[in-house]
Order: C-alpha cells, then structure tokens, then sequence
C-alpha cells in the first residue's frame, strides 16, 4: 500500500471513527459514569468486536451478508434487539451511590468489556459498510493478507484515540452529573439514545 492510499484511509478511518455511532455512545456513558481509566475496558470491548467485523470481511462472511437476506435480517434483528434491551436496562438504571466523591462501580469490568464488544460485533451495518470501503483500497495484485491487517490495524488503533476523547470529554463533565437528579437524567439520555441506535439499526436496509 502506498503512503498516498494510506493516507487517504487514514482519514476515511478518522471520520468513521469520529461520526456518532453505538460505539461512541456506550464510551461516553462510560465516561461520564466511571472516568477515563474505568471506559478503557469497554474502549478495549468495542475494539474486540470492530476486529471481528475486519475477520469477517476479511474471509468473505460479509460478502454473504451484502448478498443474503436471511443472514443480514437475522445479524440485524439481533444487534438492533441487544441495543434496544440495553437502553432499556440503561433508563432504568438506579443513581449511583457516592462515596467519598468516588463512584461505586455498579457493574464489572469484565461486563462492560462483553457488552461493548457485543455492540460492535453484532452491527450488520458495520459489516456492509467494511465490504463497501475495503475494495476501494486494496491494491488488486499485491498480496491481500498483508493490506487487510494495515487497515485492520489501523481502523483499531484510530477508534481507541477517538474513544479515548470521546471518554475524556464526558468524565470533564461527570461533576454536574452526581446529583441523584442529574444521574436519572443521564441514565435516560443513554438508555434513549441506545434504543435510537437500535432502532436506527432495525430499519436499516441494504
């Protein structure tokens, strides 16, 4: 790959990575409930899941999603129902207790990692979209293996920056949200916004 071309996807992978998505909402409610340091194991779930679509594409999973009915409605009844229950769970989500000026983390690392990497890995959308965007940047008579892991890998590498300012942003504004009030709001803004993803992803059509 040329340093023209990558260039070129180098900013393709900015602006998907920055445009809002599922991703960047479960990182910012996780940085307005838990901080920075605490969103990195969701940060880390989504990348999980991202990795998975690139494999997929990769060995032509995703061209039979792009061409099947039956396995792209089944992947988007799924991921657009996980996203609409996790909204739900969200808007009805209890303000945290606060002690100390500390949050209690109400729900483990190792869950928050499982979710977000659910979130990525169930999107059709996503997967449709890497079919659409790889063959625009691959070199037809240079090995593909070797192309498909630098922009695999550069996808991923640029999604963790933009999710980790995606997450510093909304822990600077974690002070107006430790007010019981505020964080029923919150919570409801989230859990609103998850299910207008999911819902968004339902009517989703190729």
């Amino acid at each position: 790959m040329s340093l023209e071309l990558f260039l070129a996807f180098l900013l393709a992978s900015v602006l998907i990575s920055i445009s809002p998505g599922a991703g960047a909402v479960n990182t910012m409610s996780n940085g307005l409930r838990y901080g920075v340091r605490q969103s990195m194991p969701a940060i880390f779930g989504l990348q999980v899941g991202y990795g998975a679509q690139v494999v997929i594409v990769g060995v032509g999973l995703g061209a039979l999603l792009a061409s099947s009915e039956l396995a792209f409605s089944l992947v988007k009844w799924l991921g657009a129902g996980y996203l609409i229950w996790l909204g739900y769970q969200k808007w009805r989500e209890k303000p945290l207790a606060i002690e100390e000026g500390q949050q209690q983390l109400t729900v483990s690392a190792k869950k928050r990692f499982w979710q977000a990497a659910f979130v990525n890995l169930v999107n059709p959308k996503a997967t449709v979209f890497l079919v659409a965007l790889f063959p625009q940047f691959i070199v037809a008579d240079a090995p593909q293996l070797p192309q498909f892991l630098i922009m695999g890998s550069t996808l991923i590498i640029v999604d963790i920056m933009v999710m980790i300012g995606y997450a510093s942003l909304a822990s600077k504004l974690s002070r107006w949200f430790k007010d019981p009030k505020h964080q029923k709001s919150q919570n409801r803004i989230f859990g609103g916004m998850f299910m207008a993803a999911g819902t968004a992803l339902a009517s989703y059509s190729r």
